[in-house]
């Protein structure tokens, strides 16, 4: 008998997640739940093994009664919901899935990942498992750093760094959400350094990255979940940051250092006003629909470059070694052409449905509450397989020592 998935959320990720999984001939059935019956509907219509309702994710009996008989849900929606819908899959005997631990207000990295992991003995108890984090980043990018880590004998450092240079002739400085990206890129990042958790300025410690394929790019500390899962899940690890730049970080930065990304208002003209609503009301939002990415890409692109390295460091037979991990895959033009939706969609998309196939086929073991890394060595040879298959490829350059 096929497996039943609940997707509690039908945006842009929880979209694709049905999508492909309407493919799987291990699935019978999917719900898709959000508060936007129309939304789930239209995705319904579009697909065979889909069943749309309606669910106030907030009203946890509707929920419930909408998961009946699932055995995995997946929570496409955002991390504030986190421990509400991990606590319906421990009532339902459902698995679990998310695709991050934050950010949440008023709670940094380290409490939104442990807040999680403090479940982990509820889960093992009812032997379900609760995978966080899979998304591309945190997700495929935590199952790349684990892949090789296991070539070392010691692992010392893991560096990530993720360069979006995609700006179009329309002014779109994000393709997510603005009050997100401003937000995690004002907020405190945490850094992992000498065994210790470290909170440091936005913006921190500026480097300049030799990028294959592009050349030097400036990048800077980043809000993330990796540095906080990897100082928990590599033993002896040093240190673990997470860097991001491009034309929108750029734009950011700018913007924060001249107070406009603040939430605390200021008086204008006997006005009170809060800089950040400011700015997130004047930006443009991401494009939604097919219809005005179209109309983005018509009038030509500016910028049409990224890059995502994963780099992890340590010893093997006691000479150094640093492999650079590259995520090859599509780019806005390229991911729109070809599926009618924006990069972003694609490979987040794409990144955590592969997750949510291992789980229907049986290929998660471990039970318990843990991200992409804790994954067995079986699974994740299987996950890098099939995102391959997806046009997900990633080319692992080795540098080490003849002597």
């Amino acid at each position: 008998m096929g497996k039943t998935v609940i997707i509690v959320g039908t945006g842009a990720q929880g979209s694709t997640i049905a999508m492909r999984l309407d493919e799987e001939p291990a699935v019978d059935e999917i719900i898709c739940a959000d508060y936007n019956l129309d939304s789930a509907q239209r995705l319904a219509k579009k697909l065979t093994k889909v069943r749309a309702v309606q669910v106030d994710a907030n009203n946890i009996d509707q929920v419930r009664n909408a998961a009946r008989g699932a055995d995995l849900l997946v929570n496409g929606l955002p991390p504030n919901y986190n421990l509400g819908l991990m606590a319906v899959a421990l009532q339902g005997r459902m698995h679990y899935q998310d695709l991050a631990s934050g950010p949440l207000e008023d709670m940094d990295f380290v409490e939104t990942v442990k807040r999680q992991l403090d479940l982990d003995g509820k889960f093992k108890s009812a032997g379900l498992s609760a995978l966080i984090n899979t998304g591309s980043s945190p997700g495929l990018s935590n199952v790349i750093a684990r892949t090789s880590a296991d070539k070392l004998d010691t692992c010392d450092r893991i560096e990530i760094y993720v360069y979006d240079g995609i700006w179009t002739e329309k002014f779109i400085p994000f393709w997510w959400s603005p009050q997100t990206a401003f937000g995690d890129m004002a907020a405190r990042p945490v850094i992992f350094e000498n065994g210790e958790y470290k909170r440091v300025p936005p913006f921190n410690n500026p480097e300049t990255i030799e990028l294959r394929g592009l050349g030097p790019r400036r990048m800077v500390d980043h809000e993330h979940e990796e540095p906080v899962t990897f100082g928990i899940f590599f033993k002896d690890l040093k240190a673990a940051t997470f860097k991001y730049g491009g034309p929108a970080c750029d734009l950011a930065e700018f913007l924060y250092n001249i107070g406009m990304l603040s939430e605390e208002s200021v008086h204008l003209n006997g006005v009170s006003v809060t800089p950040l609503d400011l700015v997130c009301t004047l930006t443009p939002p991401a494009p939604a629909t097919p219809e005005a990415i179209d109309d983005a890409l018509s009038q030509g692109m500016a910028l049409e470059e990224g890059v995502a390295l994963i780099r992890v460091k340590g010893k093997k037979e006691g000479k150094p070694i640093c492999f650079d991990n590259y995520i090859n895959t599509p780019g806005l033009t390229e991911s729109f052409e070809k599926y009618g939706i924006t990069h972003e969609s694609f490979l987040t998309g794409q990144a955590a449905f592969l997750f949510t196939k291992l789980f229907v086929n049986d290929l998660i073991h471990s039970r318990g509450v843990f991200p992409p890394e804790a994954l067995d060595p079986e699974s994740r040879k299987y996950y890098l397989a099939e995102a391959a298959k997806l046009g997900i490829r990633v080319d692992e350059v080795r540098e080490t020592q003849l002597q």
